[in-house]
């Protein structure tokens, strides 16, 4: 992914957004399985390549059956998930793997650490992403690249995550799928 920033959307308007951008690569997070299929055709439509969030597609059980069945009719570019087998599976299938971690407390990390040693994902997702002086913790220890998402407010924010070395950030919000696209400094 060479994208600093990986637009997310929540719903059908934000996709739409999304598919008249620049970027190439984008995340839909909630969305209803009914959904999957025209959101599919419609990336393919404008040549971008999604990464779906398993966990939160709804009347579907995210598990490594439905990941198979993803995987097999709607071809995403990646999957997203907290959990092993959905990672494992993903990869089966060679599909872009990105393993979400939640930074609760130094018990969840090191039961993450040991998550990830198992799934080994292509990308690990820390949730949130606004603290910036956990990535290179994180990065040292399991060697993959992070992506930073949650909370992540302003370009202030997103611009110290980088600067901490999350190769990008996930986010729903618009100012920032903006700012990142034409960036002015001041």
């Amino acid at each position: 992914m060479n994208q600093k920033i990986l637009p997310a959307s929540t719903n059908l308007k934000d996709f739409e957004l999304f598919l008249q951008s620049e970027y190439e690569v984008g995340i839909f997070l909630e969305i209803h399985i009914s959904q999957l299929k025209n959101v599919a055709k419609m990336a393919h439509t404008h040549n971008k390549k999604m990464i779906y969030h398993v966990d939160l597609i709804h009347g579907i059980k995210s598990d490594e059956y439905a990941t198979e069945y993803i995987c097999q009719d709607f071809k995403p570019y990646g999957l997203i998930s907290t959990k092993s087998n959905v990672i494992l599976r993903a990869k089966q299938k060679g599909v872009i793997s990105v393993q979400r971690l939640f930074l609760i407390d130094s018990h969840a990390l090191e039961k993450s650490y040991r998550l990830v040693e198992k799934t080994k994902p292509d990308f690990i997702e820390v949730l949130p992403g606004i603290m910036p002086w956990m990535i290179p913790e994180i990065k040292e220890r399991v060697q993959i690249p992070i992506v930073a998402g949650g909370l992540i407010r302003t370009a202030k924010e997103a611009d110290n995550a980088l600067q901490a070395g999350a190769t990008a950030i996930t986010t729903s919000n618009k100012k920032l799928w903006e700012y990142f696209r034409n960036p002015v400094k001041t």
